[in-house]
């Protein structure tokens, strides 16, 4: 195996396939940011603030550019064409994994962005950043974050449940690894 990068690739990134475009966000989409992440379902299984405004939108989006400069995070808007965001799929490096988290705007779901996004992601991170593995963490429960986990190749492993923090409640995330992932028995 190659040497481990340390940081993801600092060049824009801008992936293309199964009739999907991800793309960097830019200050046109906060609209569609605002849309998409005003919504309860959002709100159930992010970190993301509600109710989600223009500011913090703007804020989501320093914080994402300040982790992309360090190397740390690519925040993806996902697309149809290139055009209006439908949902965005973020990639960032943990140690020797590469981490997806992905979600949707309520007009697109069941119409295959997730999926989408997360095949092109997943591709790209073993292709690109010679991710040892390509891992989810998907909070039990979440039924259609781990349906496109399943769809897409991901198996529920044997690592110890990971603790986060959002907004004073405390969620377990079952971590989801791509092919070469040990399942859960």
């Amino acid at each position: 195996m190659k040497n481990q990068p340390r940081t993801l690739p600092a060049a824009p990134v801008r992936l293309a396939g199964q009739n999907i475009v991800l793309r960097e966000w830019d200050e046109a989409d906060i609209p569609a940011l605002v849309e998409m992440y005003d919504d309860p379902e959002i709100d159930r299984w992010t970190p993301v603030p509600s109710p989600f405004d223009v500011e913090a939108a703007r804020a989501y989006l320093g914080r994402a550019r300040a982790a992309r400069a360090e190397g740390r995070l690519v925040q993806l808007a996902v697309t149809s064409d290139g055009g209006q965001p439908q949902g965005e799929v973020l990639i960032w490096w943990d140690g020797r994994d590469i981490e997806l988290a992905y979600g949707v705007g309520s007009r697109f779901r069941r119409r295959g962005p997730a999926s989408a996004a997360v095949t092109v992601a997943t591709g790209y991170a073993l292709q690109h950043c010679e991710a040892r593995r390509v891992l989810l963490r998907i909070e039990d429960g979440n039924a259609p974050s781990a349906a496109v986990a399943r769809s897409e190749g991901f198996a529920p492993t044997t690592d110890e449940l990971v603790e986060r923090e959002a907004k004073g409640r405390r969620a377990l995330l079952r971590t989801w690894c791509h092919g070469n992932g040990e399942p859960a028995p």
